[in-house]
Formats: structure tokens, C-alpha cells, sequence
């Protein structure tokens, strides 16, 4: 089977939106009877014609209108193309690849793509999975970043770039108690406790507090999934420790309350990408909008 000739394609395109013959070849710098050859042998190797006039007008179709759109797909995408391997942002509508590690709170990645989510010109295609498998999608060029709450070691031959975009405040939050004070570290002794996985950097720090008050906790459940954490924050009779990020509808509605306010941890986002000689132009601006700005080669 001949592959499809897309010289003829580009005549048929300009005639489409001129409908025209005239003024397709006026555009073209070509005779309209060399036009009309391209266009017959383009429809002879589709096997349908293209147009049809329709009083003394060139109309589209059900072939041709099929063809239009899969031309206007393909030329966009030429000149998107070429507009990035100039350095340029292409005009139209532009796509951004965006994974996510699958124990990252939700409503923080609400929060940096809501500048993406409002744009009218702008696709963004979201993954989520483990950092692993992020990272294979990202070296394979089917991600633009990768957002994670771990920053990457570089491994083999990968120089991977971990940006610092957030850094949240974590508490231990609870249902609302009446005229209950609570101590931390003391009442730790004694309260239960729902925690991130001993997997976190979070966790870590963390146990490393309590160590050095020398409590050992009641530990209700360990969660690696942050909606899940925010589940259990809300139906359990104990405490749990999260970022406030995770929790921030729940403690605006007076749902959950802070019990106490843990200033030594925070809970760091990182946008973890590679050092691309076409950089998709979309990651800037993107990566603008986090409270905090670092770059760090690791």
C-alpha cells in the first residue's frame, strides 16, 4: 500500500479552508488546474472524494470533513513542532504531562494546577503511579514532570533535577474534643495514633521527636496514601499526623481541629524532572506558582 502523500494533503487542506479552488491556489502559488490534479489523486488514494459544489460552492464531505480534521491535527502539530524546536511557545492549544506519585495529597496538587486547570489553551494529561514507574514514563519523554514528596537520587546515568516548589506544616489533628487541652509530646503516652507510613521522611522526623522524649505511642494504623490518611484523620478517636494541607477542607468546616502544631516538620513537594534540551515551556510557568523556589541537581 502507497503511503499517503503529503504534498497532496497540504493542497487539500488550503483548499478546505479557502473554499476555493482560486484563491487555495492564489495561496499556494500554483495553477488551479495543477491544484485540481493534486486534490484527484489525493481522493483517489483515500477512495472517497473529498468535496462535492453545492450551488457553484465547494462544500466538504462526510470523507472530507473527516480528512480536515485529521489535517488540522497533523499540520498543528508541525507548526508546534517547529515553534518548540525554536524556543518558542506554540501558538494554539498546548499539552502538559503531568505525574504524580500516588501518595500525594490531592488537594496540593489541586492547588499548583489550578493555574493550568483555568487556562482555556491548555491540555493537561495526569498520571499517577509509583515514583518508580513515573520516572521510567519521564525518561521515555511521556511526562514533562514528575511532582513527588521525596526528592530522586540520581541512579546510573539519569540526571534527574529535584525542585523544591513547597514546603507544608504539619500538626496531629482529631476530631473536636470539649475542654480538652492536649500536651504534645506527653499525651502521646496515652492517646492513639494514626501515622504515615514508616516508608515517609515524614515519618521519620517524627519518630525521631518522640524517641527523644522517650514515648513509645499506641499507633492506631500506618497509611502510605495521603486521601486515605485524611479518611482515617476523620473517623478515628485518636490523633493523626499529617500536613494541614491534607486536612485543610476538613479544618475549615470544624470537621477535624489541630491538636497541636509540630513547627520542627514540614512535608517538602518536589517537581522532579530531566534536562531536556526542548524543556516544554508550560513546566515554567507552572512551576511559578509553588510558595517556594529551589533548584537542586541531585
Amino acid at each position: 500500500m502507497a503511503v499517503l502523500n503529503f504534498h497532496h494533503l497540504r493542497y487539500f487542506w488550503a483548499i478546505a479552508h479557502e473554499r476555493s479552488l482560486t484563491r487555495a491556489a492564489e495561496r499556494l502559488h500554483v495553477s488551479q488546474s495543477a491544484l485540481s490534479i493534486q486534490l484527484k489523486q489525493l481522493e483517489e488514494r483515500l477512495g472517497h472524494p473529498l468535496f462535492e459544489r453545492r450551488n457553484r460552492r465547494l462544500q466538504l464531505t462526510e470523507a472530507g470533513r473527516v480528512t480536515l480534521d485529521y489535517a488540522d491535527a497533523i499540520f498543528r502539530s508541525g507548526d508546534e513542532l517547529v515553534s518548540t524546536l525554536e524556543g518558542r511557545m506554540p501558538e494554539g492549544r498546548q499539552t502538559l504531562r503531568v505525574g504524580a506519585v500516588a501518595t500525594l495529597s490531592r488537594n496540593f496538587q489541586i492547588e499548583l494546577l489550578r493555574p493550568m486547570l483555568d487556562r482555556a489553551d491548555v491540555t493537561l494529561v495526569l498520571r499517577s503511579g509509583t515514583l518508580r514507574e513515573l520516572l521510567t514514563q519521564l525518561a521515555a519523554h511521556n511526562l514533562d514532570v514528575v511532582l513527588s514528596n521525596t526528592p530522586v537520587p540520581r541512579e546510573g546515568n539519569a540526571a534527574w533535577y529535584n525542585e523544591l516548589i513547597d514546603e507544608q506544616p504539619v500538626s496531629l489533628v482529631g476530631k473536636p474534643v470539649r475542654n480538652q487541652r492536649f500536651r504534645f509530646p506527653e499525651d502521646l503516652r496515652t492517646v492513639p495514633l494514626v501515622l504515615p507510613s514508616a516508608q515517609s521522611s515524614l515519618r521519620a522526623s517524627f519518630d525521631l521527636l518522640l524517641a527523644d522524649a522517650g514515648i513509645r505511642p499506641h499507633i492506631l494504623a500506618e497509611v502510605d496514601d495521603m486521601a486515605m490518611l485524611r479518611l482515617l484523620a476523620r473517623e478515628s478517636h485518636g490523633v493523626t499526623l499529617v500536613p494541614r494541607v491534607v486536612v485543610r477542607d476538613e479544618l475549615q468546616r470544624k470537621v477535624l481541629v489541630e491538636r497541636a502544631r509540630l513547627p520542627q516538620l514540614t512535608e517538602s513537594f518536589y517537581a522532579i524532572s530531566e534536562n531536556r534540551r526542548f524543556p516544554n515551556a508550560l513546566l515554567r510557568q507552572l512551576l511559578r506558582g509553588g510558595t517556594k523556589f529551589r533548584k537542586t541537581r541531585a
